[in-house]
C-alpha cells in the first residue's frame, strides 16, 4: 500500500530530525557557558537536566506523536542500506570521548562549588546515557566488526561493557519473562528493581561470556573474553582521567558512569513495566512480539534517541535499524515520552496511579498471571 503524502513528509522530517541526537551533548557547553555569563555557575551546572527532563516533555506533548512509517516493499530496503543513518550513530564515539574529556576539565578546574559539581556530574551522567549508551543500544545490534565495535567502545565510556553482552544473549531472549533482570514486574517499585537489575546484568554478563567461551573449549578467564578487554578499556580510561586530572578525574568518570548506567536500567523499568509473555503448554514462553515492550511515538524524544521509544517493534525484530522501527497501534502505549516517563517512575505512588491500571486493562482477561508475575 502507498504511503500517503502526510507520511511521506514526516519521513522526510524525520531524516534531517535526527540531527536532534546532537542536543544532548550541546547542552553541557551551553550549561558552561550560561554559568560563565550569567554568574551562575553552580545552578547553571543543572541546565541540561532542566532541560531533558522539563522541556523536553512539554515539547513532547506540544508537537505530538509521529505514527508514520516507512512503505516495507520500496522505502524499507533503501533506508536499511543508506550510510547517513550508520554515520551519525558512528558519530556518538568522537563526540562522546571529547565531551568526557572536556567535561572532565570543568569539574575539576571550572568555577564550581559543591553543587556545582554536582550538578555538573549528574548532567554528563544524563547526556552520557543519551549519546553514549543509549547509541551504543543500536551499535551492538548491528553485524559486522565496525559498529558493534564502536558501540563496545561507548559502553567503556560509561563502564558498562556488560551491556554488550547480557542485553542481545540475554535480555533479548528472556524478555518480559521472571528469567530476565531487566524487566520490571507488575507492582515493582524503582527502587526494588534498580539493585536487581545493577547486579544480576552485570553477573548474567560473565556467565553468559564463559559459557560461550567453555563451548569453544576455552576458560572463562582466556584472552577472548571480550568482557575482560571492555572493562579493561574502561580501567584504562579511568587511570587517564586520574592521571590528568587527580582524584576528582576519577571521581568524575565513576560519578558520571554510575548514572549513566542508571539512567539505562530506569528506562528499562519503563520499557517493560508489567508486561509479559504467556507460558505456553509445553513449558516454554511465547515468542516476542511487538506488543510485549512499551511503545512510545512522541517525535520530539524518538528524533534525538534514534527511535529507542519504538521499543516493540525493536524487540520483536532486533536486527531492524532505528530509522525503520514502526508504530503499531495494537502495541501497549506509554502516556508520554521516555523523559517525562524517568521522572514518573522515580515516584513510584505516582507512577502506579498512572501505569498499573494501563497494564490491567491491556491483560484485562488473564489478571491472575499479573499476581504471579509481581
Amino acid at each position: 500500500m502507498a504511503e500517503s503524502p502526510a507520511s511521506q513528509r514526516a519521513l522526510v522530517i524525520r531524516k534531517a530530525g535526527y540531527l536532534l541526537f546532537l542536543l544532548p551533548p550541546i547542552l553541557m557547553p551551553a550549561g558552561w557557558l550560561l554559568g560563565r555569563d550569567t554568574g551562575l555557575p553552580d545552578l547553571m551546572a543543572w541546565y541540561p537536566v532542566f532541560w531533558i527532563f522539563g522541556v523536553i516533555p512539554l515539547l513532547d506533548y506540544a508537537v505530538g506523536c509521529d505514527t508514520a512509517n516507512p512503505d516495507e516493499a520500496t522505502e524499507t530496503p533503501l533506508m536499511q542500506q543508506q550510510l547517513y543513518y550508520r554515520v551519525l550513530t558512528l558519530l556518538a564515539v568522537p563526540i562522546q570521548v571529547l565531551l568526557l574529556a572536556w567535561a572532565g576539565w570543568v569539574f575539576v578546574h571550572g568555577d564550581l562549588g559543591f553543587w556545582g559539581r554536582l550538578g555538573w556530574l549528574v548532567s554528563m551522567g544524563v547526556v552520557s546515557g543519551i549519546n553514549a549508551i543509549n547509541i551504543a543500544h543500536e551499535l551492538i545490534h548491528r553485524h559486522g566488526r565496525l559498529e558493534p565495535w564502536a558501540g563496545g567502545v561507548l559502553l567503556s565510556l560509561v563502564a558498562y561493557g556488560g551491556f554488550k553482552v547480557e542485553h542481545v544473549r540475554g535480555h533479548h531472549v528472556h524478555v518480559s519473562t521472571p528469567q530476565d533482570a531487566s524487566s520490571s514486574r507488575y507492582g515493582q517499585s524503582l527502587y526494588d528493581f534498580l539493585p536487581h537489575a545493577w547486579k544480576w546484568n552485570f553477573l548474567n554478563a560473565w556467565r553468559l561470556e564463559a559459557e560461550r567461551l567453555q563451548r569453544r573449549g576455552l576458560p572463562a578467564l582466556h584472552w577472548r573474553n571480550e568482557l575482560i578487554w571492555w572493562y579493561g578499556l574502561s580501567l584504562a580510561i579511568a587511570a587517564v582521567m586520574t592521571w590528568i586530572f587527580g582524584w576528582l578525574g576519577l571521581l568524575f568518570f565513576a560519578g558520571q558512569s554510575f548514572v549513566a548506567f542508571t539512567e539505562l536500567e530506569i528506562i528499562n523499568y519503563v520499557e517493560h513495566y508489567g508486561l509479559h509473555r504467556r507460558r505456553q503448554p509445553d513449558g516454554r514462553f511465547e515468542r516476542t512480539t511487538h506488543q510485549h515492550s512499551w511503545n512510545s511515538s512522541y517525535l520530539v524524544t524518538n528524533l534525538f534517541l534514534f527511535q529507542l521509544q519504538r521499543h516493540s517493534d525493536h524487540h520483536a525484530h532486533p536486527a531492524r535499524r532505528y530509522q525503520v522501527l514502526r508504530h503499531f497501534d495494537d502495541s501497549p502505549q506509554l502516556p508520554g515520552g521516555y523523559a517525562a516517563m524517568v521522572v514518573l517512575a522515580m515516584v513510584p505512588p505516582l507512577w502506579r496511579r498512572v501505569m498499573d491500571h494501563r497494564v490491567e486493562a491491556y491483560y484485562r482477561n488473564e489478571l491472575e498471571q499479573l499476581g504471579a508475575a509481581a
